[in-house]
């Protein structure tokens, strides 16, 4: 059984930061890439971001040179820091940890954007 959780959501005024965490864990697991993706109510789910082990990233337009992704391998861990948020990034942001067969979502963390 593969758990993935995230933290660090919340609440910031615009132009502010926030960092998220995404720790998965379970035994004998190989995780391949790790990612974020964010979702608001009506509107599928979209890709934020994702690295894979080597270090190779990838990000959505909307959010190159603000948000930077990184990860921890030996912690299964991958971060997502958010720079010069804007209203427009308020959502729920999920994680996603991807083995070889199975792709393991977290349960989400909310961030709002509002003054």
């Amino acid at each position: 059984q593969v758990q993935v959780v995230e933290s660090g959501g919340g609440l910031v005024q615009p132009g502010g930061s926030l960092r998220l965490s995404c720790a998965a864990s379970g035994s004998g697991i190989t995780i391949l890439d790790m990612g974020w993706y964010r979702q608001v109510p009506g509107k599928q789910r979209e890709l934020v971001a994702t690295v894979t082990r080597s270090g190779s990233t990838n990000y959505a337009d909307s959010v190159k040179g603000r948000f930077t992704i990184s990860r921890d391998n030996a912690k299964n861990t991958v971060y997502l820091q958010m720079k010069s948020l804007n209203p427009e990034d308020t959502a729920v942001y999920y994680c996603i940890a991807r083995g070889y067969s199975n792709n393991y979502w977290g349960r989400g963390t909310q961030v709002t954007v509002s003054s």
